[in-house]
């Protein structure tokens, strides 16, 4: 099952067109997004007996889309977890997670145009996980049966704002608003052969500056759901980016950021891509 946010409202995607589920369920579900991570395994019965008639849905440019979990109340993401990404950044592999948050207000669509809050402003495509039922200290085994599906994300960063200080902290240098591009859809987990490996890549303005898969995280989804899960229970809708690979703009040589006019297209394996453009600052630095 492919779920779209079509002008805001939720929708259901067979063979390329968006079909309204406020519409196709008879108002048994609502437009909003949001309302159906709460009644999630309700949803999911009626949504895979669903059969669309001919004709059904429409054909949706990709400038109507939306997040396709637009108001997660929570919005965790994951650093150093894939192993030539801790090493370029200078670091030996974490032995724990290393969970920070995004704030919610960065989230925006697959399709979007993100403004340059700063002259430092990088990229880094990741798997989002989208949490269907919650719980608190779920275990390992249990987590994918926790994921309502998962989608891509980029953790746009405006480094000099995230390593600014000592200490350093992350969370508001990650979440300017559009840090949080995401889509273009929510696929289930039964639309992957292996949903723990897929290919994951980037690219700024044609080149590819990124390129993994998703493997190769040192923390699995089941894991960072249970080490999360452990400290914070998780609520429906929640979003966790579970990190990025290596080819992050900093640590090029000279570093290359984005800058305005770029575009940067993440793709993951049975998701799709997102593309996120970038307009000149206000002029107004943080």
């Amino acid at each position: 099952m492919r779920l779209v946010t079509v002008d805001g409202r939720l929708a259901l995607q067979h063979d390329g067109r968006a079909v309204d589920v406020a519409g196709a369920s008879g108002g048994r579900f609502d437009s909003d997004p949001m309302a159906a991570f709460e009644r999630w395994a309700e949803f999911t019965a009626w949504a895979g007996t669903y059969v669309p008639g001919p004709g059904a849905g429409e054909q949706v440019a990709a400038d109507r889309l939306g997040p396709p979990v637009p108001r997660p109340r929570q919005v965790f993401a994951v650093a150093l977890n894939y192993p030539p990404h801790a090493a370029e950044a200078g670091y030996q592999p974490p032995e724990d997670p290393l969970v920070f948050t995004k704030f919610p207000t960065c989230v925006t669509g697959p399709d979007a145009i993100v403004e340059l809050p700063g002259e430092k402003v990088d990229w880094e495509v990741e798997l989002v996980a989208v949490i269907g039922e919650g719980g608190h200290r779920i275990p390992q085994e249990d987590a994918w049966t926790h994921v309502a599906g998962l989608t891509v994300g980029q953790d746009l960063s405006e480094r000099a704002v995230q390593t600014r200080g000592t200490p350093p902290q992350f969370s508001l240098g990650k979440s300017f608003p559009g840090f949080g591009p995401t889509g273009p859809a929510l696929v289930t987990l039964d639309e992957f052969t292996d949903p723990g490996d897929l290919e994951i890549s980037g690219t700024v303005s044609g080149t590819v500056v990124q390129r993994s898969r998703t493997k190769e995280m040192i923390f699995s989804v089941p894991v960072l759901i249970a080490r999360i899960s452990a400290v914070c229970p998780l609520l429906p809708g929640d979003l966790i980016f579970t990190g990025t690979p290596a080819g992050v703009g900093n640590r090029m040589t000279p570093p290359r950021y984005l800058t305005p006019g770029d575009e940067l297209v993440s793709r993951i394996e049975g998701i799709g891509e997102i593309r996120t453009r970038f307009s000149p600052s206000d002029g107004v630095r943080p």
